[in-house]
């Protein structure tokens, strides 16, 4: 789903006017950022895991892979969340009673942003409220908050002072149109249900409102990453409607970041979850995605549905390459430790961004994204330099493109590389044996 195409209704004469969202140039140089989710729904920690080829479309949202749409899926009769959920809590135990259990003991938040910024993130964005309506901060609108039920904490101004504290942006991930608590729909089955069980009302526009000023005002975020649209009811010139909340967010934080999930004429950067993208964007965006194949932590995965650390490193390159940014999620689990599979994978990547980092952060699309001759690779570019992301080293070696035919050159490690002149004209580069266990490896070419 492109959600910047996804907007409506249309309000004719009666539309608002909206402020301009422009994408920061901070958002554009950072490149890497961390989702957090964690919720709720960390403690039952539970999806199906798909098999190779996935599920039947018909059984897609009944064997839904998103463990932080618990809610949602347990409330689908026969489902194998469903089954497994009478199984282990008992019949009668509702997926809100699962509040009280939840307890993140000894959860040192910068023990957890620290880990984040060692694995190279330049921006954080834990969510405040998913779909399931449990707000993690201390707000004044629901009861049903990490701060009045089980943890008993303001588990976002928690990770909010110690994003600031590491040196790092913040931003907050919100369910806008999305609330199971405060609704009476039937569980979402399909796409369709998707955009069609969802409160449309004057008083729920008034009520998500109300929580994102309460985030704008306490946090002044860096980011506002809205979720799968707003409320059709705060769409128009009200001030509770998302035209004033930008202005309100904007005035605020003058060099704020906004996506483009608000169902809306106007957006700030676009979104790809779980997509790949084939070639260049013109307009910045952001490829998303957990390190498995679910957001929240699910304890039914295993190292076959995770992200090898290479795999990581060789992600954020092609998304970078292409004009993107990459937001990948951590799920801890519900006391907030980081599962080891997904640690392991963070940590390769952060040693792996403290040398080559260059050829990463503040750069800009080259002429073309990616060649596949030799050692496949991606280009990035910077101010008097274009990176050759090598993304196969242990291929040996690759042409370059004729633009950089002749171009004095330097691995990511600083040591010079020793180009050959081919046949053609072109230059020719061999991977030193030192790298060639490497992921990937960045070579720098001077113009």
């Amino acid at each position: 789903m492109n959600f910047e195409t996804r907007t409506g209704p249309d309000l004719g004469d009666a539309a608002p006017e909206y402020p301009d969202t422009p994408v920061p140039e901070w958002y554009r140089d950072a490149k890497l950022g961390f989702f957090v989710h964690w919720g709720l729904y960390s403690v039952p920690a539970w999806a199906p895991a798909h098999p190779p080829g996935g599920v039947p479309t018909e059984d897609a949202y009944a064997h839904h892979q998103y463990a932080e749409w618990y809610a949602n899926t347990v409330r689908i009769a026969g489902s194998p969340t469903w089954r497994r959920h009478q199984e282990l809590y008992g019949t009668g135990t509702s997926y809100e009673d699962l509040a009280d259990q939840w307890n993140p003991g000894g959860f040192d938040a910068d023990a957890f942003v620290g880990a984040l910024v060692d694995a190279g993130a330049r921006y954080v964005v834990p969510t405040t409220k998913h779909h399931d309506g449990f707000c993690l901060w201390d707000t004044a609108t629901t009861s049903f908050s990490a701060a009045r039920r089980g943890p008993r904490r303001d588990l976002i101004a928690e990770l909010h002072d110690a994003t600031r504290r590491a040196g790092t942006r913040f931003g907050v991930y919100f369910s806008g149109a999305l609330d199971w608590h405060v609704s009476d729909y039937p569980p979402i089955e399909s796409d369709t249900d998707l955009f069609r069980f969802r409160r449309a009302d004057e008083w729920f526009s008034r009520y998500a409102a109300a929580q994102l000023d309460e985030l704008v005002d306490r946090f002044r975020p860096d980011l506002l990453w809205n979720d799968i649209e707003w409320p059709d009811g705060g769409k128009g010139r009200q001030d509770y409607a998302v035209a004033a909340l930008l202005r309100r967010y904007l005035a605020a934080v003058p060099d704020g970041a906004v996506n483009d999930r608000w169902g809306v004429p106007r957006h700030g950067f676009l979104t790809r979850e779980y997509t790949h993208v084939a070639d260049i964007v013109a307009e910045p965006w952001e490829s998303t995605r957990g390190l498995g194949y679910s957001f929240g932590y699910n304890q039914a995965e295993d190292a076959s549905h995770s992200l090898s650390g290479a795999a990581l490193i060789r992600l954020l390159a092609d998304v970078v390459s292409k004009n993107g940014n990459l937001l990948i999620n951590v799920g801890p689990r519900a006391d907030g430790s980081i599962p080891e599979l997904q640690e392991r994978a963070m940590r390769e990547l952060g040693a792996w961004l403290r040398r080559d980092g260059d050829a990463i952060y503040a750069t800009r699309p080259w002429v073309r994204a990616y060649e596949e001759t030799g050692a496949p690779r991606a280009y990035t570019a910077a101010e008097g330099v274009v990176n050759v992301i090598a993304l196969d080293p242990a291929a040996g070696g690759f042409d370059l493109p004729e633009e950089l035919a002749g171009r004095p050159a330097r691995w990511a490690d600083g040591s010079e590389a020793a180009l050959e002149r081919t046949p053609d004209g072109r230059s020719h580069a061999t991977v030193p044996d030192a790298f060639r266990a490497e992921p990937a490896i960045a070579l720098r070419v001077e113009l």
